[in-house]
């Protein structure tokens, strides 16, 4: 079964407060997108595509050495599922699994990225995510179960919406998901509100 990667490096770090986009910033002595591309590729990926936006020819320059990359521009930047939208045309026609990768996530391995391909394959899932949990979940996207710690996700809920209640959840949504991509679409709908409103839907 095939495999394909999509990292998104589109955003600014504004609470970087620098220049230089934000997966460019060094690590060990690396960009922090560099350690992501290795550990990727240790997945054999049949494609992997990198969506840029800031400062797109600076990240596209640095990445040049690595043949085979698909680039891809997400502008303006609308968040995760109008990133993935962006890839539509990359993957059309593309079977088996797609691993979606955020480029900030230098200490990530390549056993972990194993263990959600085989985990996601061996369940059949349509869509499958890693978590943590963590001491201060502040910041982070909490992850609502519908029964006790174990059963399935119910929902995700961003840091700013949640109730008091949620705010207490410890486990958190660490950004790096498993797609099927035969059983999942990407789309983008207008809301009630005239606004757009981008998704990526899986069957239950």
């Amino acid at each position: 079964m095939d495999t394909h990667v999509v990292i998104l490096a589109a955003g600014k770090g504004t609470r970087m407060k620098s220049a230089l986009p934000k997966v460019l910033h060094r690590v060990a002595g690396e960009p922090m997108i560099e350690h992501v591309l290795v550990q990727a590729a240790a997945l054999n990926p049949r494609s992997t595509t990198v969506v840029v936006g800031h400062e797109a020819d600076t990240l596209k320059s640095a990445l040049a050495r690595h043949q085979g990359l698909t680039f891809v521009v997400q502008e303006p930047q609308l968040g995760t599922a109008h990133a993935l939208l962006m890839t539509e045309s990359a993957l059309r026609d593309s079977t088996g699994t797609l691993v979606l990768l955020s480029g900030d996530v230098p200490l990530l391995s390549a056993g972990t990225l194993q263990r959600l391909v085989d985990r996601h394959i061996s369940a059949g899932a349509a869509a499958s995510l890693i978590t943590a949990v963590v001491e201060d979940s502040r910041g982070y996207g909490r992850i609502v179960r519908s029964g006790q710690p174990g059963e399935p996700i119910a929902r995700i809920v961003e840091d700013k919406d949640t109730t008091a209640a949620e705010r207490e959840i410890r486990e958190i949504n660490s950004g790096i998901y498993a797609f099927a991509l035969e059983d999942c679409s990407m789309r983008s709908e207008a809301s009630p509100r005239r606004t757009r409103r981008r998704s990526i839907t899986c069957p239950t």
